[in-house]
């Protein structure tokens, strides 16, 4: 009886989790769409650039986390998508890129496949 019940707060935790990390990916995608809408380097892109960086580094800590419960293939491959965007947000602050559109497409396809 224990048991089973410890194994339903330990699945609503997942749940949970997910909802989290759905909602913190929203934000981003809303964020870098509102900075994409302005069409250079603006105050909106700077919020965008600056969220979505912190997201995905704490993303990228949690992944290289040795109690991370992830395969060790999916957690490289998110790892890789997490240096990728990383790069590409930082490319936009140095006004080097505007790809605001790229990371959106990842970003979604990646909150998407929390379900």
């Amino acid at each position: 009886m224990y048991q089973f019940a410890y194994a339903e707060i330990m699945e609503e935790g997942v749940v949970v989790s997910k909802d989290r990390e759905r909602q913190v990916l929203d934000r981003s995608i809303a964020l870098l769409e509102a900075a994409k809408e302005k069409n250079g380097y603006s105050r909106e892109a700077i919020e965008a650039v600056y969220f979505t960086r912190r997201l995905w580094i704490r993303f990228i800590e949690d992944l290289r986390a040795p109690d991370n419960q992830l395969n060790d293939e999916l957690r490289a491959n998110l790892i890789s998508i997490g240096i990728w965007i990383l790069n590409e947000t930082e490319k936009i602050r140095k006004r080097e890129s505007s790809n605001f559109q790229g990371i959106i497409d990842i970003t979604t396809i990646i909150r998407d496949g929390l379900k």
